[in-house]
């Protein structure tokens, strides 16, 4: 199961689901909704918090928090040149 919290740097997903108890407000209000793209930009020194994009707005989160939204990590896919 991919959580926020196991995003590497640059990676991108999107938000599968979470327990609505256990996720701020705040975030949901921010646009931390299931079907929305998440990706991470940095993390601190000690790996917490975690410096996010969602649908282009800027947001730091708990790893705690972030472990508790479950996502679908995006796999990028290399394309071939033509005529190979």
């Amino acid at each position: 199961m991919a959580t926020i919290a196991t995003l590497k740097k640059g990676q991108r997903g999107i938000i599968r689901e979470f327990s609505v108890d256990t996720v701020p407000l705040k975030l949901l209000e921010m646009g931390c909704l299931p079907g929305n793209e998440v990706a991470l930009v940095q993390t601190a020194p000690f790996q917490d918090p975690l410096y996010l994009t969602v649908n282009g707005a800027h947001l730091a989160i708990r790893k705690e928090t972030a472990s508790q939204i479950q996502i679908d990590v995006i796999t990028e896919q290399k394309s071939s040149p033509e005529g190979i």
